[in-house]
């Protein structure tokens, strides 16, 4: 499907400027990274690079593929070092030339359609060495309320133009119940799988917010 152009909108107008990591992706990387200096992560759409500082932090050999060009030289500027490791480009199509120990997802790929996440967790599994994980975080459930809302788009699991919703103006969002997830990742075994049902009594009665977290393992 490729990368969709309303995320580089958001980041023009410097929102979705997230600068702190993930609580989820912190506890979950803490407890499946290598025991070893310099392993390889590869995260999927770095968004505003909430999570490089943390990563860094590990003395892993950083990459990331991220879409947007306007975040990008914004990381670029921030990072500097790690210029040549944060790319541009559409990660459903190219994953770098390199075997991972780690590929992080934040809720990155769930952009997409159900083709384009094959395609791309096809090309993970091949860039990850033997024994290494993929760790999902926040991938929208069929639970989450706003998958009622919008249209469906090229697959059942996939809605977009949800306006009034969380999703509004970011495209399209991929929904999963737990047997299309363990369908998209077959290749892999599962090594832990959680599910997220938070619901908001004040200010908005009764939205719930659901969510995947999940580490797969090539073997």
């Amino acid at each position: 499907m490729g990368f969709s152009n309303e995320w580089d909108d958001k980041y023009q107008d410097n929102t979705h400027m997230s600068v702190w990591p993930w609580t989820n992706l912190v506890s979950l990387v803490m407890r499946n990274k290598p025991q070893k200096r310099n392993f390889k992560i590869l995260e999927l759409g770095c968004g505003a690079g909430a999570n490089i500082p943390f990563f860094v932090s590990l003395e892993a050999d950083y990459y990331s593929v991220e879409g947007s060009k306007t975040i990008v030289d914004k990381l670029h500027h921030r990072f500097p070092y790690l210029k040549d490791n944060i790319m541009i480009g559409d990660f459903t199509d190219f994953i770098p030339e390199t075997q991972f120990d780690l590929i992080v997802d934040r809720a990155s790929l769930t952009c997409n359609h159900e083709e384009s996440i094959i395609k791309s967790l096809k090309k993970c599994h091949e860039r990850l060495n033997v024994g290494g994980k993929y760790i999902g975080v926040d991938w929208f459930s069929t639970h989450h309320s706003d998958y009622k809302k919008g249209i469906q788009a090229e697959d059942v699991w996939t809605r977009k133009d949800m306006v009034g919703s969380g999703f509004e103006g970011t495209g399209r969002a991929h929904f999963s119940d737990q047997n299309h997830l363990m369908e998209l990742f077959k290749a892999f075994e599962v090594k832990s799988l959680s599910h997220s049902v938070l619901t908001e009594k004040i200010p908005t009665l009764n939205t719930t917010v659901a969510t995947w977290n999940f580490v797969m393992e090539k073997v």
